[in-house]
């Protein structure tokens, strides 16, 4: 029998997790006090760090509506402690998403709490867990540029308006490019319980394979260009302009030696 003591820790917040919060919070007061001799290396552990506590939130989103849709499953896995080494591929969900924003400066969707879907009952509540997830990653960008869009960002230190808005972009490419109606992504989830039978199972086989199709498309030069004019037609409408982010990615690489180039050049 499932004890309460068993049913509290399901959901206890994982020392795992604080200690992200820690690092993001430690390294975003030296972005913002300049108290690091490398403002690259601080701006690249806080967005990092504030980047893994997004896909985090991300998961727990769709895990934390899941269990009040009927999934009672979800607390036994350990998805309500938000560590993000309960999830059903922590490389795919977290390793992978990192290395990404390294090598391109794009939010990759991450994924991977188990849910047993058998469990909920009503298309509504399946859609919605599907959506919660990428709606956190918009709740997430609503955050970081609120200074921007509330115009209080007199006084903001330069290096952290630029990791903010990058953090920004990383919050918006994840939401859109998760909305995306493709199987394997959280957007073909919320359309999902309302396609026929036939349909469904049609576009079954396709779903480990989603992300890499849209990758693939993406890799087209003229749809790369539509992608990234949503993506900044997005930021600009959030108070960011273009250039903002791209410092911030600058910044982020700080291994490269220009990645100061919108400090000093300032």
């Amino acid at each position: 029998m499932t004890t309460a003591a068993s049913r509290r820790s399901d959901r206890r917040i994982s020392p795992v997790f604080v200690g992200i919060v820690a690092v993001m919070a430690v390294t975003g007061w030296a972005t913002w006090t300049g108290f690091a001799e490398q403002p690259g290396l601080a701006v690249f552990l806080f967005v990092t760090s504030a980047w893994v506590v997004s896909l985090c939130l991300h998961e727990y989103a769709h895990a934390r509506t899941a269990l009040h849709s009927g999934d009672i499953s979800i607390g036994a896995k350990g998805y309500l402690t938000l560590n993000p080494l309960k999830y059903t591929h922590a490389l795919l969900s977290i390793v992978l998403p990192v290395v990404f924003v390294i090598m391109g400066g794009i939010g990759l969707p991450g994924g991977a709490v188990f849910i047993e879907r058998g469990r909920i009952q009503g298309r509504w509540k399946h859609s919605l867990i599907s959506a919660a997830g990428p709606l956190t990653n918009v709740l997430f960008a609503a955050v970081c540029t609120a200074p921007f869009w509330l115009g209080v960002t007199d006084g903001v230190p330069n290096a952290f308006l630029f990791a903010l808005a990058f953090l920004a972009m990383l919050q918006v490419t994840a939401a859109i490019l998760n909305f995306l109606p493709v199987p394997g992504l959280d957007g073909y989830g919320v359309i999902e319980p309302w396609l026929s039978y036939g349909i469904r199972r049609q576009v079954e086989p396709l779903a480990p394979f989603g992300l890499l199709l849209v990758f693939a498309v993406l890799w087209i030069p003229a749809v790369n260009g539509v992608f990234w004019d949503v993506i900044d037609a997005f930021m600009r409408g959030l108070g960011i302009e273009d250039q903002l982010s791209d410092c911030g990615y600058w910044l982020y690489r700080f291994w490269r030696a220009d990645s100061d180039i919108c400090l000093t050049g300032m």
